[in-house]
């Protein structure tokens, strides 16, 4: 089996193992195929794992634009890698183009998928999501807020449902302009 793939059997065998350290039976009637069910959600969950996130942004336009351009209000959800367990919430991503070349909407909102589908702590999702956009579109600069609820702090430790971590990435433009910046801080928490 390749390094880079997912083998549903090493999963299934996986699950059955830690269903029995915990002291439950996996052929009873309720968990008999919940190491199948486990084995294809986590190959969904972790699909980003196998996905090339520059090739998400590969395709751009050609356009004489060099606005804001902001998505707000991406749903993203995740797994922190402390715990397996999943953090969900928001994501804003805001460029400001180089004044020739810009990318579909669609693809920013792939952009965040393709990093939440791994193993992930949110502030490294916050930079590489930054990063690739700088890097493949060369934009003025480039904003990512992301704001989540972690459900290793609402069903273990601390227990604070409710609690949302939000977490910033800027660069460019948005580092060195503090009006800039202002203005997309302003869009994303208007209602």
């Amino acid at each position: 089996m390749a390094k880079n793939q997912c083998s549903s059997v090493e999963i299934e065998k996986a699950i059955r193992s830690i269903l029995e350290t915990i002291g439950e039976n996996p052929a009873r009637k309720g968990l008999r195929d919940t190491p199948k069910r486990v084995a294809r959600m986590y190959k969904d969950i972790f699909s980003g794992l196998h996905a090339n996130p520059e090739e998400i942004l590969g395709k751009v336009f050609h356009e004489e634009y060099n606005e804001l351009v902001l998505l707000k209000e991406i749903p993203v959800y995740s797994m922190c890698e402390h715990h397996l367990l999943p953090f969900f919430g928001h994501a804003h991503i805001a460029y400001l183009p180089d004044g020739k070349r810009i990318v579909g909407i669609s693809k920013l909102a792939r952009l965040v998928d393709v990093y939440a589908k791994r193993p992930q702590v949110q502030e490294r999702l916050t930079n590489q999501i930054a990063d690739t956009i700088m890097k493949v579109l060369q934009p003025q600069g480039a904003m990512v807020v992301i704001e989540a609820e972690h459900m290793c702090m609402i069903m273990r430790g601390v227990k604070k449902p409710g609690t949302k971590i939000v977490t910033s990435a800027m660069r460019g433009i948005f580092l060195r302009d503090i009006r800039t910046r202002s203005e997309a801080l302003n869009l994303i928490t208007a209602k």
